[in-house]
């Protein structure tokens, strides 16, 4: 596969956070990521979803070179991924989908044993988190439960107050309210400047904190939208009660019949409301309900659909890059 050169650009204003072209990651003859072409600018806070297995943690541990792309290219923060991965990891926070440390260390331990991988002194940071999120600083790692396992990833995720925070469903084994404390700490960082990367496949959690979000079924993206103007396409969640059974038919253009029950009707309609209402009249309605879908509806919808829009493609063009090494990443 041939894909188009971009030119090299220099990290900083207007360089997007994240640009990948054409991304594509193989395991043998096993898909990993088909064909990811995304742009977030710096500053997002950008969601990233769909269910296990869609692609998500590759293409994140392919942006990090853990794993070499197929074929593709992708540059973050202005960086090759594969030509400048050092530069890379020195501005950007990643929490992982699984994580391991040294279980004998204490949490200031292991946190200050971090720090020493930057170049600034990042402990004070380290532990204000720490105090933040509530971690009992002396018990050593093997002693934690699965939530403050979690929360010191994220402590060292976010100790040396990276550019870019890249976070693999980061709210696991969190309690509802550790997750919104976690989402406070994220506004704030994003509010100082830092572009957050959001994987899930909880539509609640990119709904309540992201401002754009990438929806990625089997690996493609499916579509890229800002969360309100998703919300507020003009997909419109219509119950229709018929007082004649046989009538009970709804066969127009935008109109996606979800479930009929006898003289009832219920569709996710996307067309033009006028239109519905004209192919209506003339039947005799008991009820007509029409209201806005949640976000979990549209989630679905688009992702069943499994369609592509223009604005799922980033404009600009990448560098080929080396053939896949081998190894086995969880997908």
């Amino acid at each position: 596969m041939t894909v188009p050169s971009v030119p090299v650009t220099r990290p900083g204003a207007g360089v997007p956070a994240i640009e990948t072209v054409h991304l594509k990651k193989y395991y043998g003859k096993s898909r990993g990521i088909e064909d990811i072409s995304l742009r977030v600018e710096q500053g997002e806070i950008f969601g990233f979803i769909g269910p296990n297995g869609a692609g998500k943690s590759t293409t994140i541990r392919t942006l990090l070179n853990f794993i070499f792309p197929t074929a593709g290219s992708a540059r973050v923060l202005g960086h090759d991924i594969v030509s400048e991965s050092r530069e890379i990891r020195e501005k950007v926070g990643y929490l992982s989908g699984e994580t391991g440390y040294y279980d004998e260390l204490t949490v200031d331990q292991l946190v200050d044993y971090t720090a020493r991988f930057y170049s600034t002194d990042c402990r004070r940071r380290g532990a204000e988190l720490v105090d933040i999120l509530e971690i009992d600083r002396k018990k050593p790692i093997h002693s934690l439960s699965l939530g403050n396992k979690r929360k010191v990833s994220v402590v060292l995720a976010l100790m040396h107050r990276p550019r870019l925070l890249i976070l693999d469903e980061p709210t696991a084994g969190l309690d509802p309210l550790m997750q919104t404390r976690l989402f406070d700490v994220l506004r704030e960082e994003n509010e100082r400047g830092t572009t957050v990367f959001f994987s899930s496949h909880v539509l609640s959690e990119v709904q309540k904190l992201c401002h754009r979000v990438a929806i990625i079924k089997e690996g493609l993206i499916l579509k890229v939208e800002e969360i309100e103007k998703l919300r507020e396409s003009q997909l419109r969640k219509v119950r229709i009660t018929f007082r004649d059974e046989r009538q009970a038919v709804v066969n127009l253009p935008g109109a996606a019949e979800e479930e009929r029950d006898g003289r009832s009707v219920r569709l996710l309609y996307g067309g033009d409301i006028n239109d519905l209402v004209r192919h209506l009249a003339g039947r005799e309605l008991e009820s007509l309900w029409v209201e806005e879908p949640t976000l979990e509806e549209v989630f679905l919808h688009y992702y069943e659909a499994g369609g592509r829009t223009g604005e799922d493609s980033a404009s600009g063009r990448a560098a080929a890059v080396p053939t896949a090494r081998s190894g086995k990443e969880e997908r």
